[in-house]
């Protein structure tokens, strides 16, 4: 953290006041240029001002934070000492001058092998959390962090699990900054495998600020279902957007492309819902948790009540066509269930009657209709730069 000399007393009593109110971390842009006040974020607890660094640092940009008491002591006791302010060109370096104070109240010095190695910590912390929350749960940790003390420029980590009775693979790809010694995970390919199927699909996901699909969202696109994210444009404006996947077109690098149905797109999920007689509509509760797996692409299963009896049934949603798709318990397509209303609705629906082509599928609990066939077109596997 390095702020200007003319800011210094300012910046000095604004991390005092908020530690005094509770704030415990502050976080900021780790580079050369100095930092105002208002370039400065407070947090109170550590796993908050973590998960900012994570979610706002880039391959040329890296955030990092310092502990508010840390860094006011510091700045304190400098202010009374100057042979411990650390300045440059008029630029105080306050992480340096907490590096030190640490220092010196250890009694001891860091080599620069310690150094490397506190790093490579921060960023193992990183990229196990970033790993985790894409869907890979913790399993993969050991690997990853002797992976980071190899130091090798590119790394590969591999990744099973089974979605029903469909076999799911999974490479993730990390590579080293050029700027610095810090890995970035940057993409992951899935391998979908169907049960009793000679062929299989790959499909490639980047790991994009704001924008990351979890992998069971990525089995879900690879299977036809339309997953619903809140998602970044290139302004940092955050917008919501159906995506599914465009098995129509691919791109250089042989992966299928997305498309998106904006919320200007008209498409409204709970009123769609509210079309049929679903019983777990009736409780709040109930119908959240259906609307959150709907939303996460999932084939659902849902009860309908019709002539005064229960019916186990599989519900997804189909943006597409502003309604829902309906399996029966033997994953047969229902296109008599929908109301006329969602017929109207559709518009030019006419086309959706190559979805009710009776397939059959293997029913599972959050399991999907039959993955469309890429024709087989070869894809290529991405290479990492």
């Amino acid at each position: 953290m390095k702020i200007r000399k003319d800011d210094y007393q300012e910046v000095l009593e604004y991390l005092t006041n908020k530690r005094w109110e509770g704030e415990e971390f502050v976080a900021f842009l780790n580079d050369d240029l100095p930092a105002s006040k208002e370039e400065l974020y407070t947090f109170s607890t550590e796993y908050d001002a973590r998960e900012f660094c994570y979610e706002m640092s880039t391959e040329i940009d890296f955030y990092n934070f310092l502990s508010i008491r840390s860094a006011y002591r510091a700045m304190q006791e400098a202010a009374e000492d100057s042979k411990l302010m650390i300045e440059r060109d008029g630029i105080i370096d306050v992480s340096l001058m907490v590096a030190v104070r640490y220092e010196r109240l250890e009694r001891e010095q860091l080599n620069n092998n310690q150094n490397s190695k506190v790093m490579n910590q921060k960023n193992f912390e990183y990229l196990r959390d970033q790993v985790k929350y894409t869907g890979f749960g913790e399993g993969l940790e050991n690997d990853l962090k002797q992976k980071i003390q190899e130091g090798n420029p590119e790394f590969k980590l591999a990744y099973e699990t089974k979605y029903g009775n469909d076999t799911v693979n999974a490479t993730l790809n990390f590579s080293q900054s050029k700027q610095s010694d810090m890995y970035f995970f940057n993409s992951y390919q899935v391998n979908v495998q169907k049960e009793n199927a000679a062929e299989t699909m790959d499909q490639t996901f980047y790991i994009n600020k704001g924008n990351n699909i979890t992998l069971k969202e990525a089995y879900n696109l690879m299977e036809g279902r339309s997953v619903n994210k809140d998602l970044t444009n290139k302004e940092g404006q955050v917008y919501n957007a159906w995506v599914q996947m465009d098995f129509k077109q691919s791109d250089d690098n042989g992966n299928f492309k997305l498309k998106h149905y904006h919320q200007n797109y008209g498409y409204d999920l709970e009123a769609v819902l509210s079309k049929h007689p679903i019983r777990e509509l009736s409780n709040e509760e109930y119908k959240a948790n259906l609307m959150n797996s709907l939303k996460k692409g999932n084939l659902q299963s849902a009860t309908f009540q019709i002539n005064g009896a229960d019916h186990k049934q599989y519900i997804e949603a189909n943006p597409q066509f502003k309604t829902i798709s309906i399996y029966d318990s033997s994953m047969q397509r229902v296109d008599n269930r929908r109301s006329k209303k969602e017929q109207q609705s559709e518009g030019e629906g006419q086309s959706v009657k190559q979805d009710g082509k009776k397939e059959k599928q293997t029913p599972a609990e959050d399991d999907g209709p039959e993955m469309p066939k890429a024709s087989n077109k070869k894809k290529k596997r991405q290479s990492i730069s």
